[in-house]
């Protein structure tokens, strides 16, 4: 009778440790502030995976670039540091410059997912980096050009850049000066602030969404449309870290971020929305480029971001041999 409770105990143990076990944790920071609307989303899928992942799979975020440094958090993820990053493509974009393929884009990450691109991205991240990526969230936001001051057009209405303090970063500097003709400065998004109040810039690149939550609507005053790029924020996940995931861990993972990527498109023009209007009560004036001068400004934003894509990976194992699929993929010629 003894032995047989005994082992009435053990095999109960034994469950519910199996039970404790099955909950799998990882481990996550983000590139931005958590003021900054895009953390906010990053954070909201956070929610949903805990929610739906209780007993299975549950992610610990670690904080932002307080924790490691934005620039920093490809190489933490690539190297186990942390599991999961939350980041634009273009912190990294050295190492994979397929990224580009995303900035250039006019489909959403709904498209991509749809039609292949997404599966070819995360290929691509897989075999050059050793992450698994996730997902693209926050796609279908573009981006415009602010400035403190009017912008200046040329006679053919061109915009005109002399003289301007251009805030520059990965995302958009072969635009700026590749086109544009622009010196730019580059400063990280927590610098900016203050090289605005200071004078150190007086126009910069963002998304069309966002510019309240930095609050550099307190230095900028005009918009000039037409906006250009895509976001390219997507989480990835050290490969290894992926792999030792249950089945289950990663059907939730992989599911909610699918769906994020549907319900972050939605969310994000919304605020697009908001914020313009917020804007336009404040007194943000819009200008905009027309006709042939505003055709040739978004073709060249497309065109050198591509040239600058093609001219990376041709120095990296691979080459070329990805570069016309991710074009067909990621850019949807019949819309322009």
């Amino acid at each position: 009778m003894k032995m047989k409770l005994l082992g009435s105990l053990l095999a109960g143990a034994t469950l519910v440790a199996g039970t404790l076990k099955a909950e799998e944790t990882i481990s996550a920071v983000h590139a931005f502030p958590e003021t900054l609307i895009y953390t906010k989303s990053f954070l909201s899928f956070v929610d949903k995976v805990n929610e739906a992942g209780k007993g299975v799979i549950q992610i610990d975020v670690r904080g932002g670039p307080e924790a490691i440094g934005m620039f920093q958090q490809p190489d933490a993820v690539r190297d186990g540091i942390v599991d999961m990053v939350y980041t634009p493509g273009s912190f990294y974009g050295g190492a994979l410059p397929e990224k580009d393929a995303m900035v250039a884009s006019n489909l959403t990450a709904v498209e991509t997912r749809a039609n292949g691109g997404i599966a070819l991205i995360d290929q691509i991240h897989q075999e050059k980096m050793g992450l698994k990526y996730l997902g693209w969230f926050d796609s279908g936001v573009c981006y415009n050009l602010w400035t403190r001051n009017e912008p200046k057009f040329d006679a053919d209405g061109n915009l005109e850049v002399e003289g301007l303090k251009l805030r520059g970063n990965n995302v958009y500097n072969a635009f700026f000066t590749n086109y544009l003709g622009a010196q730019v400065i580059d400063l990280p998004t927590g610098e900016v602030y203050s090289a605005l109040q200071r004078g150190v810039v007086d126009a910069t690149g963002w998304t069309q969404i966002g510019l309240i939550d930095l609050k550099w609507n307190e230095f900028l005053n005009y918009r000039i449309e037409p906006c250009f790029f895509s976001t390219d924020l997507g989480v990835i996940v050290n490969n290894e870290k992926w792999n030792s995931l249950s089945d289950d861990a990663r059907k939730v993972l992989q599911d909610v971020a699918i769906q994020h990527e549907k319900d972050s498109v939605e969310a994000l023009r919304a605020k697009r929305d908001e914020d313009f209007a917020a804007l336009d009560a404040a007194g943000m004036k819009v200008v905009s480029l027309e006709g042939e001068a505003k055709a040739n400004y978004l073709a060249a934003a497309r065109e050198k971001t591509w040239e600058r894509m093609k001219e990376v990976m041709s120095g990296q194992p691979g080459g070329t041999g990805n570069y016309d699929r991710l074009i067909e993929l990621f850019y949807d010629l019949g819309a322009e």
